[in-house]
């Protein structure tokens, strides 16, 4: 049957963009397809891009491709080898990169006229032997990568020479692929040469590009993708890659690379789940060439699903193939190519049920046809292609069942909801998130809408153009193919459009819940820190009192106590508070945000208002203490401050967070933190992988002093983990403070590739390692002239690791290791020293040279990319201690406080931004309940044109200048319009 199917797709008329080739792999063919991952379904690609990649010798010679049922082990041997020159050969032009002077590499971005030959010639197809053809979508199973100890095989383009094999990966837009430099060290702007190991080799063996879908999805560069693909493959960080390969990535931000990571690995589940199916319907017998084919065409997992779904181990079987155990496929294939001769009364079994009537043949071929239909890749992308063209709205409605026993309270949350209808190209993010939520609770119905005309086009185009028969059909004929594409679209492909739009709606509105989480997390941990202070934090409470705790500028516990400002000791509790403030010359108040905040923020307003704390000029601020209660009886609390009650130790963690909030944070699981939207109702794995990376990039983009940072905080460098962050500072206490970046070499555990990742990022304050080494030379001089006349004829002990090893003052900046002869060498070039860095007669020095010379003619010069000495400028201009959280917003002190009942429409305040959502920012004005700035209060005019933002949106912790719009005094809400950031 599959030979007469493939008879007649073949001959199908020419009436769609591409020719319909799903169903022409033939079953004799089908072992040597397995074994090659794509040999015969090569043919089957919408487009091929043209390949232009010299011959090796190496390769098998065929001058014909010839059908064998089982392949022996020398050809499997053979193909495999093939196989794995090819895709080699392919990522060796993935990454657009041109030699340039010296050792360095430069990106290329693809030129325009390129790029634009090279999609004149995509729906061009080489005739070449069969077996010959290669499946170009396995970047990640590339030889090429493993080590550049092993010889390239690349071989430049020479004359109109064409390899056999088709590489559907060549981004170099028909350029010769580069040879590898390979070098002892690597400069920055070069990919790395260590990588990875190939996780999974059978997921790319697709009918479809891992780059030009990657591509598609997210709207990157094709050659940005092919570098990020390469570069994760390495195991590079998004710090590492974000400022020290941003020539590679085309400046692209952190946000972004993730996306593109999240997408990547949505697309290897695909791939891997979609060769675990194969394997297993191999197994059993069940599979065929035109479900391979249908199979290695699904990009997502609804698709797979879609397909597979009748082959599943403990499955009924669907109708067609109930009609097919009863011998009726003869009959359907009969229909559409030679339904002249077609006679369905001679199918007539009257003792068998199913074939009893003419009815119930007629039925059998019906569902035949019509999961032929189904599965069809180009009826599909027809049908995808007509409903992005037509207006489809989802629709929620209030359920019956909810309305008569739920309960009201819930229900009424979703009063926006009970008759919601909108576009789904205009629906919000938070909306679908909402209505996901109704529904999981059983208050909301939804659907999806497609409109008729959509069924009626569809229908016409399949009995038309598609699916028209070879010859003239009969009437009772023809009223079959039209009940067959109608029930196709009923049955089987209208469900899976509503399947595949809910889950894109959902997968998009995660992801930006998820993404808005990570933004607001991370404008969050970048709170300017405040230093020099001696600080009071309070954790308010009513019964069980106010916990206070006195910290010291250097974060050290002073003080700790409980008072009662609430069970009517107020007064005396004041005589307390004054005298702790005064011994310890604090003037600046922390109050958490939880129970009681309103009252305790009320008294402490009051007395500053009459001037209680005098002589100290005494201010208070508000700070989330969300998380504060988890971390306080978790075990790193315990291990930091054994000596101290649970309670008392959120007052400190609420202190701190004012003292330094991203070393405090850390602290807690970033979840914890509450500035999220629906949390709880998005993929819990990818919340959890985006904010561990969110606390990553911040930490690392600040820097850490290796010899003063905290396990904890160090574990959230770029490179580092839980356990190497141990050794570190075991190897601190042992061996006493880190010298300069080299000696990070001698922990356990931190190896070549862990060193590029976290070098960057560690920081050292040369002051206190001169002052070190200075005193370490005196105590070891004086030791040797203690034991000159004792030791005389004992072995000489080895030095220790600061006597050999000598401070490096690019060790205080932004420049990695890497980076450091390049800089070395622009020093002298500009005639400073390594005494000058962060000094103004630097930057003097280094504006001169510019000016003169120009950016890109210094870098020229330096034979480095514009990237790289950029970077290095700016490491040796910014002066020593540079925080990049000096230029984000600091808590709002205050000295007295607003309340509920004193706003009124029209009242111009400030405040802080609380948390963000995609419908609106929610902002402190110091009331004791935020309001709300609707996202459409929130213009371009009225952002800071100073602060660079990576959005038109606000995040936490920043000043706002608001001016009251509503206040619903019953409902506690009030709603702001947006006047200025300050």
């Amino acid at each position: 049957m599959e030979e007469r199917l493939a008879e007649y797709m073949s001959s199908l008329p020419r009436r769609v963009k591409s020719e319909a080739k799903a169903l022409t792999s033939e079953d004799d063919e089908l072992p040597s397809l397995l074994n090659s991952s794509s040999e015969s379904e090569e043919e089957e690609e919408e487009w091929e891009p043209k390949s232009k990649i010299a011959k090796r010798p190496r390769l098998p010679k065929k001058n014909e491709a010839k059908t064998k049922k089982v392949a022996s082990p020398r050809l499997a041997v053979a193909m495999k080898k093939v196989k794995k020159i090819a895709v080699k050969e392919e990522m060796d032009v993935s990454l657009i990169i041109a030699p340039a002077e010296g050792d360095r590499m430069q990106l290329q971005k693809p030129k325009e006229e390129d790029t634009g030959t090279k999609r004149k010639t995509l729906n061009q197809k080489p005739e070449v032997p069969k077996k010959m053809e290669i499946n170009s979508f396995q970047v990640k199973n590339v030889k090429s990568l493993e080590s550049d100890e092993k010889p390239s095989t690349s071989i430049p383009l020479v004359g109109n020479q064409v390899k056999h094999e088709k590489s559907e990966e060549d981004f170099a837009f028909d350029e010769p692929p580069f040879k590898k430099i390979k070098s002892t060290t690597c400069p920055e702007g070069k990919p790395v040469k260590n990588l990875g190991g190939n996780k999974v080799k059978e997921e790319f063996g697709m009918n479809w590009d891992i780059v030009q879908a990657l591509s598609e999805i997210t709207n990157v560069e094709p050659w940005v993708c092919a570098n990020l693909i390469r570069l994760f493959q390495e195991e590079n960080t998004i710090p590492f890659i974000a400022r020290y390969r941003k020539e590679l990535i085309n400046n692209l931000e952190a946000d972004a690379m993730r996306e593109v990571q999240q997408t990547l690995e949505e697309l290897r589940t695909v791939a891997k789940k979609t060769h675990t199916m194969i394997q297993k319907l191999k197994k059993e017998g069940k599979l065929s060439g035109c479900l391979l084919t249908a199979l290695l065409n699904c990009r997502t997992l609804e698709e797979l699903d879609h397909v597979s779904a009748p082959y599943k181990t403990g499955s009924k079987g669907t109708k067609a193939q109930r009609a097919k155990q009863l011998g009726l496929e003869p009959a359907a294939l009969s229909l559409l190519q030679n339904p002249m001769e077609l006679n369905l009364f001679s199918y007539i079994r009257p003792n068998t049920k199913g074939l009893s009537t003419i009815r119930e043949v007629e039925a059998g071929v019906q569902h035949i046809l019509a999961d032929i239909f189904a599965k069809d890749k180009d009826t599909l992308d027809f049908i995808r292609k007509l409903c992005q063209q037509r207006y489809i709205c989802i629709q929620s409605a209030l359920a019956k069942v909810s309305s008569k026993s739920g309960n009201e309270k819930d229900i009424d949350k979703f009063q926006l909801y009970h008759e919601f209808s909108c576009n789904i190209k205009n629906i919000q993010h938070h909306q679908i998130l909402a209505i996901n939520r109704g529904e999981n609770l059983k208050i909301l119905t939804v659907k999806v809408n497609i409109p008729d005309g959509v069924k009626n086009e569809f229908c016409w185009w399949c009995v038309n153009e598609r699916w028209r028969p070879k010859q003239f059909l009969k009437p009772e004929l023809l009223r079959i193919l039209q009940n067959s594409v109608e029930d196709a679209y009923k049955r089987l492909i209208y469900p899976l459009l509503c399947r595949e739009f809910r889950s894109k709606l959902t997968s998009d509105a995660e992801k930006e819940s998820v993404m808005m989480f990570g933004r607001n997390l991370r404008q969050l941990l970048l709170t300017s820190p405040v230093r020099g202070r001696t600080l009071m934090g309070v954790d308010p409470g009513y019964k069980h009192g106010c916990k206070l705790a006195i910290i010291s500028p250097t974060s050290q516990i002073l003080h700790t106590d409980v008072i009662y400002l609430h069970s009517g000791q107020g007064f005396r509790e004041a005589e307390k508070i004054k005298r702790l403030l005064l011994r310890y010359n604090c003037s600046t108040v922390v109050i958490g945000n939880g129970t009681a905040c309103r009252e305790t923020e009320a008294y402490f307003a009051d007395l500053i208002m009459k001037k209680y704390f005098a002589p100290l000029d005494v201010v208070y601020c508000i700070v989330s203490e969300a998380g504060a209660s988890i971390y306080s009886v978790s075990p790193e609390a315990s291990k930091e401050m054994p000596d101290l009650d649970p309670n008392l130790r959120s007052a400190v963690s609420i202190a701190r967070r004012v003292q330094d909030p991203l070393a405090e944070l850390v602290k807690i699981e970033p979840k914890h933190i509450g500035v999220g939207m629906y949390q709880h109702d998005v993929s819990q794995t990818l919340l959890k992988a985006t904010l561990d990376s969110v606390v990553e990039e911040c930490v690392s983009f600040v820097g850490v002093d290796i010899n003063i940072c905290s396990e904890i905080l160090l574990r959230h460098i770029a490179g580092l983990n839980a356990n190497r962050a141990k050794n570190i500072i075991e190897w601190r206490e042992k061996n006493g403070p880190f010298i300069n970046r080299e000696q990070l070499k001698e922990v356990k555990g931190l190896g070549p590739k862990s060193f590029q990742q976290c070098a960057g990022f560690i920081r050292f304050n040369q002051e206190y390692i001169k002052t070190f080494c200075s005193n370490k030379k005196t105590d070891l001089g004086s030791h040797a002239l203690l034991t000159k006349a004792g030791a005389q004829g004992k072995k000489k002990s080895k030095p220790t690791p600061c006597a050999s090893q000598q401070p490096n003052p690019l060790d205080q900046t932004c420049i990695h290791p890497e980076s450091y002869n390049i800089a070395m060498r622009f020093l002298s070039f500009i005639g400073g020293n390594t005494n000058d860095i962060g000094k103004s007669d630097m930057q003097q020095k280094v504006n001169a040279v510019i000016q003169k010379e120009g950016l890109e003619g210094t870098a020229k010069r330096l034979n480095t990319t514009v990237h790289t000495l950029q970077l290095i400028i700016d490491g040796l201009t910014q002066p020593e201690g540079f925080d990049i959280r000096t230029d984000f917003d600091k808590p709002d002190f205050k000295r007295s406080i607003v309340c509920f009942e004193d706003l009124s429409v029209g009242t111009v305040l400030t405040g802080k931004v609380e948390n963000a959502t995609p419908f609106g920012v929610f902002v402190d004005i110091g009331v004791g309940k935020a309001g709300l700035i609707p996202v459409r209060n929130i213009t371009e005019a009225k952002l800071s044109k100073v602060k660079k933002r990576r959005s038109l949106g606000l995040g936490p912790g920043e000043r706002v200048e608001v001016k009251v719009l509503n206040v619903d005094i019953p409902r506690l809400r009030i709603t702001l319009d947006l006047i200025r950031v300050l």
